[in-house]
């Protein structure tokens, strides 16, 4: 039977090597430890030809650079949970041999996942804090925001669904327009209403602050991971 790659026409192999041998541009996906191993041993196959991208988390460009000849094309790059629905969020970053031309390619190439956005290195593991662990927070606030539905009589799938659509509804608001999200919450409070009412306990459960709390925990622990 099929492999799902060879379905797609594309060709498959075990082999490091033989994938940097008949490829321009690769892509580096492994977990942190074994990434030395697989660097040391495409090393002599890598060309000035070459565009390496690197999305394992935690390994700098300096480090990518060192352990493969000096003068190769390296961008660094972190993707989200969300990459897999095309909605994703990734930020990359260039060594310095890699150019405008690499950057644009990769822009390009990548742009059919979601957003994706150049910045300098010491962006990615705030991105990483904000993004690819805020998924989470986002899922655990959709599950909060059905829960009080429950709570006051709905059925939970319904719930839940419409917990998910009000969330791709604010997402899709602030992307659009390109309003302050504050601006935009204003918008929806009415004096007196309902709204105004709700935001006053979630002020008093201190939900910024809290969230604030959460970005800079994921951060500090991105980094200090990095360092190991």
């Amino acid at each position: 039977s099929l492999s799902r790659g060879q379905e797609l026409g594309c060709r498959t192999t075990h082999c490091n090597l033989e994938v940097v041998q008949r490829s321009t541009l690769v892509f580096l996906a492994t977990k942190p430890h074994v990434l030395p191993g697989v660097l040391e041993e495409i090393r002599p196959a890598v060309g000035t030809h070459h565009i390496v991208v690197s999305l394992v988390a935690g390994v700098t460009i300096q480090t990518l650079q060192r352990l493969l000849p000096p003068w190769t094309k390296v961008l660094r790059i972190m993707p989200n949970l969300p990459c897999v629905v095309q909605a994703g969020a990734m930020v990359f970053s260039r060594g310095s041999s890699a150019g405008d031309k690499e950057s644009a390619l990769l822009q390009n190439l990548l742009s059919s996942c979601g957003l994706c956005e150049e910045v300098p290195e010491s962006y990615i593991n705030i991105h990483t804090g904000l993004s690819g662990s805020g998924v989470a927070y986002v899922y655990l606030f959709a599950e909060a925001l059905a829960e009080g539905a429950v709570k006051m009589g709905m059925p939970g799938a319904l719930a839940g669904r419409i917990a998910a659509q009000t969330l791709l509804g604010a997402a899709k608001m602030l992307l659009e327009t390109g309003e302050h999200p504050a601006k935009l919450r204003g918008d929806v409070c009415t004096p007196g209403g309902t709204t105004i009412y709700a935001l006053h306990q979630l002020e008093k459960g201190a939900l910024r602050a809290t969230v604030m709390s959460a970005v800079e925990a994921a951060t500090n622990r991105a980094c200090d991971m990095a360092k190991h």
